[in-house]
């Protein structure tokens, strides 16, 4: 979390069991939340950061070591993912492979690798031709090899899906209530599919791309997804309390292509007045720094 005045990890834990939270994702490995975690029934994404995969993609003691410092060495931790870099494009995304390879045969060397899962977390920008979703392909060459190794270990895809992005940057195409879940009717119609919201038609156009690699078996989790209360297009207080909460009441259902519920983890906990980017990146926490929430959630 990048600000200068969150609260402490056992207070942020402690928030988490207070609301019923009951999952957790951290961009890189930290002491401090491990030993807060401990004996708690929170599960956790831990992410290998972007700056650490080239030593592991290209060194297999190195990805050990990582393995036996930042997992193995933390026992009481419900640890359910590693995300072996987040929205990795361009440079460094040819060494998430390697690495999460490598991080995987160390797991299976300490006989955790059916415990715990190895992925990698990708943005929406990695597909192409997402309108209907049916079109939907990968846009990059390096997901084809990523996918079908999950598909050969059983491991689902993460993947960030932002519908407020999306209609910020095409207002004149997609229509508000499209985006927070509140259209009244279909909005679009592809095949036998009928989309009342924007989230389902992101979800979708992933396991359209994952069908036509060969990968239709590998499931997904939304790693992240939200709505700014402030600092952007139609960011105001009450779009983004009912953004998320939609998206909570929603995700049990799974989405018009795959039923079942949908492991969705929402962005992010608390405002961050030192992120870097635009305003809008600062304000998607649910709760202010002093634990106060910026609005109303249901959990449940």
């Amino acid at each position: 979390m990048l600000g200068d005045n969150i609260p402490s990890r056992s207070e942020v834990v402690s928030l988490y069991q207070s609301k019923g939270i009951r999952a957790m994702r951290i961009y890189a490995p930290d002491p401090d939340t491990f030993n807060s975690l401990k004996g708690t029934d929170i599960d956790l994404i831990v992410d290998v950061p972007n700056n650490v995969l080239p030593s592991l993609a290209n060194d297999a003691s190195a990805a050990a070591n990582w393995v036996q410092n930042n997992i193995l060495a933390y026992d009481g931790v419900s640890l359910k993912y590693i995300a072996v870099g987040n929205e990795l494009l361009g440079d460094g995304a040819d060494n998430i492979l390697p690495a999460m390879s490598k991080i995987w045969n160390a797991l299976c060397s300490a006989g955790r690798c059916g415990q715990i899962k190895i992925s990698t977390a990708v943005r929406f920008d990695v597909l192409k031709n997402t309108y209907p979703p049916s079109n939907t392909e990968f846009s990059v060459s390096f997901m084809a090899p990523i996918v079908n190794f999950l598909k050969n270990i059983g491991n689902p895809l993460l993947v960030n899906i932002y519908p407020y992005f999306s209609y910020a940057g095409n207002q004149d195409q997609i229509p508000l209530d499209y985006a927070l879940f509140t259209a009244s009717g279909t909005v679009v119609t592809d095949g036998q599919y009928q989309y009342q919201n924007l989230f389902d038609a992101m979800v979708d156009s992933v396991y359209y791309a994952l069908e036509k690699t060969g990968a239709s078996d590998v499931g997904l989790v939304v790693s992240e997804s939200g709505w700014p209360s402030t600092g952007g297009v139609d960011t105001t207080v009450d779009n983004a309390q009912t953004y998320n909460q939609k998206l909570i009441n929603h995700v049990p259902n799974g989405t018009p292509k795959r039923s079942g519920n949908l492991e969705t983890y929402i962005f992010a906990m608390f405002n961050e007045n030192q992120k870097k980017g635009d305003e809008v990146e600062r304000h998607f926490g649910l709760f202010n720094p002093d634990q106060s929430p910026v609005y109303s959630i249901d959990f449940n």
